[in-house]
């Protein structure tokens, strides 16, 4: 019989193609969600805010994979928005997994967790720990959801993995933009009339997938956190690929810099972009090689990244085809 495996959040964008990578590879998959999932039969209604279904959830599961998190569209109000939904929530599912004798939890945690609030300039690796007293407030949930993680983890016996992606890019399953893909459909609509000075570590989906599949597999994976993210792109970068690739299509990608006070001016009407204030002129620097030499994990280049996420933004018509006689300017 087929191991089972709990997927948390399992309507999400991560963790839809991590449950599409373990189906692939033979396990049997039980999701949580709120509402129904495309695609998944054995779905149970649990919610990170209440105990309420989480003993059925991973009852009869060999391995649980916590992709579930608050994500913010915005700014919150204060920090404890998102920092008690992602500390309690991430307790309560390890609780249920412990009293269930789940073998082994993959969390998904960010680099958020690990590179947030320094000044150095330093590549940081897994050894390392965001400043949260500098963080902003997602970057404060993730460091003290992963560390609650961790401290409970000891406590318990549980066998935990901690899985530390970067900005999160690649095709989208189902209906919805999330806030990373957002990036890539901002300026492929020219939303925005430049590039900030803001950057990222990318990571593609479907890698991110098969390395919870990785870190839930590999004896030597218990214990240890993995940062999964490449070379720090700015945005510029990012936009320069998108206008070689769909300027030719139709589409005016802006290639020119957008000056940080333009950014203030648009971030007063738009959440989302009051967010990307927290980034700008701090590059974010990471290293994947502990994830590439342990658990054998290779990433896709960032530029097919780049170029697949757009193409499935129009695929999923998020984003309008334009015709080839449109002429970029």
């Amino acid at each position: 019989m087929a191991e089972r495996v709990l997927v948390t959040g399992a309507s999400g964008y991560i963790a839809r193609q991590v449950i599409a990578d373990l189906r692939a590879h033979g396990y049997a998959v039980r999701g949580t969600a709120r509402r129904p999932v495309d695609g998944l039969d054995d779905v149970v209604t649990a919610d990170l805010a209440a105990d309420a279904g989480w003993a059925e959830a991973v009852a009869g599961c060999d391995h649980v994979l916590h992709v579930a998190s608050p994500f913010p569209v915005g700014r919150p109000n204060s920090d404890d928005e998102l920092v008690r939904p992602a500390v309690d929530g991430t307790l309560r599912v390890l609780r249920a997994a412990v009293a269930a004798g789940v073998k082994r939890v993959v969390l998904t945690s960010s680099t958020s967790a690990i590179a947030s609030g320094h000044r150095d300039g330093r590549v940081r690796t897994e050894a390392d720990w965001s400043d949260v007293d500098r963080s902003p407030a997602y970057a404060k949930s993730k460091t003290l959801a992963e560390r609650a993680a961790w401290d409970f983890a000891r406590e318990s016996g549980l066998e935990l993995v901690a899985l530390n992606p970067g900005l999160v890019l690649g095709p989208l399953t189902g209906p919805g933009v999330n806030t990373s893909v957002d990036v890539v459909r901002r300026l492929l609509v020219r939303d925005v009339p430049g590039s900030p000075k803001i950057g990222f570590s990318l990571v593609d989906v479907r890698d991110v997938a098969v390395a919870h599949r990785l870190a839930m597999e590999s004896p030597i994976a218990p214990g240890n956190r993995y940062i999964l993210a490449g070379d720090h792109l700015g945005m510029r970068e990012i936009a320069a690929v998108l206008a070689e690739e769909f300027n030719p299509r139709g589409y005016r990608v802006p290639t020119g810099s957008m000056p940080t006070w333009l950014l203030r001016l648009v971030a007063l009407f738009d959440p989302s972009v009051r967010q990307a204030l927290d980034f700008v002129g701090r590059p974010e620097l990471v290293t994947a090689e502990k994830a590439r030499s342990e658990l054998a994990w290779t990433m896709r280049p960032a530029r097919d990244t780049i170029i697949d996420t757009a193409n499935s933004l129009i695929d999923m018509g998020v984003v309008a085809i334009r015709s080839k006689k449109e002429v970029a300017v």
